[in-house]
């Protein structure tokens, strides 16, 4: 989940322009040509072959789209199906792979605006590379200062480049010839639609499938976009299918215009177009030379917007990573000024720099290099769609699901691997040198770091009697070994507050990178053995698992683990501590439910005496909660520590507004306030805003309280006695308010004066 809900406020159009925009670039401004001297004519089935295979793997991402709107991107899908050693594979390969595409459209940047402007040649770069790193340092100082295009800059740029391509589409069929096309008048050896055999096909098809590389970027605004479930499988699939066609039709009408092995491989389009168009029309002459430049205008836009577009998706499958502990976070760290992940741009820079001055002569090698990363990534995300849909996930619920299954996604895969087969050996060498090395990575670095597993993972150990016992270890040796993050534990007792603290517990799980454990204890008379009640279960099961199940969907809003028991024990509340200490729990959530606490602790008065808290508890005295902005009192203290953690963690992952107050004695309002902001700063809450009031503490929290979603209390410091005889505040807030109330308690040793009379 994201830290805030967005606004969905993309349509149908907008969305389908975020696909078409990234796929109309480079491929078709630049590729025709290297493609068609490779293949001849039949290079259009080439592109037609390309787009089917995008097509079938584009039904599998609408519906892990659809499945999961929040998140977007390969490596989200990846690695929550298939674990962190896949996640790894697919983060890497695909930011790999934005890379080497980035230099595939900063080269055919190079090539056009060598077109316009003459670019000498340095060292061992020629005058493309020379421009292609122009174009590269610029894009990369863009992102890094912050500049980016919106939605509507990327659907004017769409709809631009769909109009100049429209008018050559135009005028291309106006002259267009078949005998050009099949190479009429041609040695015997180049003429007919497939003078390289129809065996070309394939190749040609995994040349140009860089082409198609970008649909998926529409599953990363899912969130944004109005009824995601129709419109983003309509976007991605339509994006696709336009594309496509457009591909089909402008590269059919290149080639009835000039003939193949003519066609330039450095800018075909202008070339094209110069013939395309007449020279003059009447008395206006020079027609074909301006539509030969309006061309090179449009190359330069789409190759920019592409290359643009690339380095802005890295930076985001970085903070992916570093996010799930694949990555160091240091590569994620904010500029101070910009406010841009400045390091992973600049690495991600410097790696594009290095492709365009290594490799830049050759474009293919970048364009395939490109495709064999991305294509590997497609076939683990349609491994991943099976994986989640036969372990049943609950949370797992599209919108959209692909037809045929499991065949489509099976043949996603399998068509997605096939054409890596017909890559040439270096592309092949370099995306396996890649892949191995997020591989080793994984092992060396991340599977120590990282914490979470995978469903597929999950589903093996839970059926590891019926497995083979390779598979089983397999699993096993592959799990990632670190720390899970810290367990926060659910107390579940009532429906009605059931939705409130699993929220409580979600946004607090998601801000600590920990886990939900969600407990339903239920409370078995004394004169019924435990035994005997587990054995006639059959009733508690069903009431028990409805309330479980409720949970776990309220748990999906947030991106969180989470597990769910069911206890059986002759005690009530007193069993919740010995879970928490069993489970070793870092924070306890449950509901305050009228059970009298003694004097606003969330101990018994018995307990108080005898032990203290095993970790972290927090009582909610509310059943629903429609959280907008939360008040926190304080005074100092641990108790205190802990609601600036929970307001900061409510702020930071639903958008809650805080404000902190401070009851002051009267005439000392300055002091008060300077020491709110002082604790307002250490407990990371500077931008909270701050309420600094005197007179009665009790009456002013009441009245003020009443202002808010949620106010959060710190429990109270003084002794047992002393709250018994004088009563307690916390008591006190919780019965009279009517504004839901949070009490917040940190453990701490106390001998046993100080619980008898306080500190």
């Amino acid at each position: 989940m994201s830290d805030e809900e967005l606004a969905k406020d993309l349509g149908l159009v907008s969305a389908m322009t975020i696909g078409i925009g990234t796929m109309i670039g480079a491929g078709i401004f630049v590729l025709p040509g290297v493609a068609a001297n490779a293949a001849g004519p039949v290079v259009v089935v080439s592109f037609v072959v390309g787009g089917l295979i995008a097509m079938v793997n584009a039904l599998s991402v609408s519906e892990l789209g659809t499945a999961m709107p929040k998140a977007g991107g390969g490596y989200y899908y990846i690695n929550r199906s298939l674990g962190p050693l896949f996640g790894s594979i697919a983060g890497m390969g695909d930011w790999m792979g934005l890379a080497f595409a980035s230099a595939f459209y900063c080269i055919g940047f190079g090539q056009y605006l060598a077109v316009f402007v003459g670019l000498p040649e340095v060292a061992f770069l020629n005058s493309i590379q020379v421009g292609a790193l122009v174009a590269g340092a610029a894009f990369v100082g863009v992102n890094y200062i912050g500049a980016k295009e919106t939605g509507g800059v990327q659907t004017v740029i769409v709809f631009v480049l769909l109009s100049i391509l429209t008018v050559f589409a135009v005028a291309g069929f106006t002259t267009f010839d078949y005998a050009t096309l099949v190479g009429e008048g041609l040695p015997a050896d180049q003429s007919g639609l497939a003078p390289y055999g129809t065996g070309a096909i394939l190749p040609g098809t995994a040349l140009v499938f860089v082409s198609f590389l970008g649909y998926a970027k529409i599953a990363t605004v899912a969130e944004e976009l109005k009824n995601p479930g129709q419109n983003l499988p309509l976007a991605i699939i339509g994006s696709v299918g336009i594309v496509t066609v457009v591909y089909a039709i402008l590269v059919t009408t290149m080639l009835g215009v000039v003939s193949w092995p003519e066609l330039s491989e450095d800018a075909p389009v202008a070339q094209a177009a110069e013939v395309a168009f007449p020279s003059a029309i009447g008395p206006v002459g020079g027609i074909a030379a301006a539509a030969a430049g309006v061309m090179t205008i449009g190359a330069l836009l789409a190759t920019a917007s592409s290359a643009n577009a690339s380095i802005l998706a890295s930076a985001r499958i970085n903070f992916a990573m570093g996010r799930d502990k694949i990555v160091t976070n240091w590569l994620n760290e904010i500029h101070p000024n910009y406010a841009t992940p400045y390091r992973s741009i600049l690495v991600t820079g410097g790696l594009i720099i290095v492709f365009i001055a290594l490799l830049g002569r050759d474009i293919a090698v970048l364009s395939k290099a490109a495709s064999v990363l991305h294509l590997i990534v497609y076939a683990l995300m349609n491994v991943a769609l099976i994986v989640f849909r036969e372990a049943d996930v609950p949370e797992y619920d599209p919108d959209f699901e692909v037809p045929l299954y499991p065949v489509t996604p099976i043949l996603g895969a399998v068509l997605s691997l096939g054409l890596v087969a017909f890559m040439d050996r270096v592309e092949i060498a370099l995306s396996g040198a890649f892949v191995a090395a997020a591989v080793l990575w994984y092992f060396l670095y991340a599977r120590d770091k990282t914490d979470r597993q995978g469903v597929l993972s999950s589903y093996i150990r839970s059926r590891e009697e019926e497995l083979p016992d390779q598979v089983v270890e397999a699993a096993d040796a592959v799990a990632p070994t670190g720390d899970e993050g810290p367990t926060v534990m659910v107390a579940l007792a009532n429906p009605r507050t059931e939705s409130a603290l699993i929220t409580l517990a979600g946004a607090i799980a998601q801000h600590e990178g920990g886990r939900v454990l969600a407990t339903h204890i239920i409370t078995v008379p004394d004169q019924t053995s435990l035994a005997t009640a587990a054995e006639n279960r059959d009733r508690i099961d069903a009431s028990s698992k409805s309330l479980l199940e409720s949970a776990k969907t309220d748990a999906g809003a947030f991106d969180v683990p989470i597990e769910t028991r069911t206890i059986l024990s002759h005690r009530g509340i007193e069993e919740v501590f010995d879970a928490a200490q069993t489970n070793e729990a870092d924070t306890v959530v449950m509901g305050y439910g009228g059970t009298q606490f003694a004097g606003g602790r969330a101990e018994g008065a018995l307990d108080e005496l005898t032990h203290d808290l095993p970790c972290d508890f927090l009582v909610l005295d509310g059943q629903e909660l429609a959280l907008s902005d939360v008040l926190v009192p304080t005074a100092g203290g641990p108790s205190s520590d802990l609601s600036a953690e929970v307001a900061r963690a409510l702020r930071e992952t639903v958008g809650v507004d805080v404000s902190l107050l401070y009851v002051a004695d009267d005439g000392e309002e300055g002091s008060g306030r300077e020491f709110l902001g002082d604790w307002a700063a250490g407990h990371s809450l500077a931008d909270a805003e701050i309420r600094v009031e005197t007179g009665d503490v009790e009456g002013t929290i009441r009245r003020l309280g009443t202002e808010y979603s949620l106010v959060i209390v710190g429990a109270t410091e003084r002794g047992l006695l002393s709250r018994i005889i004088r009563g307690s505040l916390v008591f006190e807030t919780i019965e009279t308010l009517e504004t839901p109330v949070l009490l917040t308690e940190r453990p701490s040793a106390r001998s046993l004066r100080e619980r008898l009379l306080g500190r």
